[in-house]
């Protein structure tokens, strides 16, 4: 499934015309988000899933350029902990879902809960059958409960992730970012794909978004356009001003400039 679709761009795409819209988009999104904290009835939760070096990380960078970071929330999903396996496998997922006002990010998601198990064979088939269902309803409750969701998935290709990867063992500035996991990783390349196109097909009641990934503007165009789209078809709203300090100011002086008009007209 995946091999067919492209990494880069669609044919005829301008890259300079596309580079110049992205600030005004990234406004547009962070008057967006102002709303949404604002009004506070509503979320949304951003998923974000792709192999090693497929640019999630950097991708944040793009989405909330001038948004406050009180409003946003960003975790991370790697290998359960003790306490995590002591629970469900969604257990550490819901407790740090997005609250009513504000942004979620997932980087990496409970969908690593199906991928990694299925590639590497340590959960017997039935049982990640069932969590295909469980991350269905689980999505489908949460949006019932007011969190929009938009789902990610970084699409690079095989020969883009090795320049990416050799880039962290061969400039300083990322070699923070290497790890010899990643190639061991890579070397399952196949059956990677082989479970994201199930996870596509089972879990598709939430939509998936397949960025073109290989370049980074265009991963930025497409993922601003989806989010800034999105927010707008939620719509949030600034509340109105509530307050009985001010409503009863403007009730005192509605009052005065009664009694003042009905005294004046018994004077005349």
């Amino acid at each position: 499934m995946l091999d067919k679709i492209s990494t880069i761009e669609p044919e005829g795409w301008d890259k300079e015309k596309i580079i110049a819209e992205i600030p005004k988009i990234q406004i547009e999104i962070a008057e967006l988000i102002r709303k949404l904290a604002a009004e506070n009835k509503r979320g949304l939760l951003i998923v974000l899933q792709g192999m090693d070096a497929s640019g999630k990380d950097g991708l944040l960078d793009t989405l909330f350029q001038g948004v406050n970071p009180v409003w946003i929330k960003i975790n991370g999903f790697v290998k359960p902990t003790e306490e995590e396996y002591a629970h469900d496998f969604l257990w550490r997922i819901h407790n740090v879902t997005p609250k009513k006002g504000e942004v979620g990010v997932f980087v990496r998601s409970h969908y690593e809960d199906i991928l990694v198990p299925s590639v590497y064979g340590f959960i017997d088939k039935k049982t990640i059958d069932k969590r295909y269902e469980q991350i269905n309803r689980f999505e489908e409750h949460l949006k019932e409960n007011g969190i929009e969701i938009i789902k990610f998935y970084l699409h690079i290709s095989k020969e883009k992730q090795e320049e990416k990867l050799m880039e962290r063992v061969n400039d300083i500035r990322k070699h923070w970012k290497h790890s010899d996991s990643d190639w061991e990783t890579r070397e399952h390349w196949d059956k990677f794909m082989r479970v994201y196109a199930q996870i596509f097909k089972k879990c598709a009641l939430v939509p998936w978004h397949i960025l073109p990934t290989d370049k980074n503007w265009v991963k930025e165009y497409t993922s601003l356009i989806i989010v800034r789209d999105t927010l707008k078809k939620m719509n949030p709203k600034y509340p109105k001003l509530i307050s009985e300090k001010f409503l009863t100011t403007n009730t005192t002086n509605t009052t005065n400039t009664t009694n003042t008009t009905n005294t004046t007209n018994t004077t005349n």
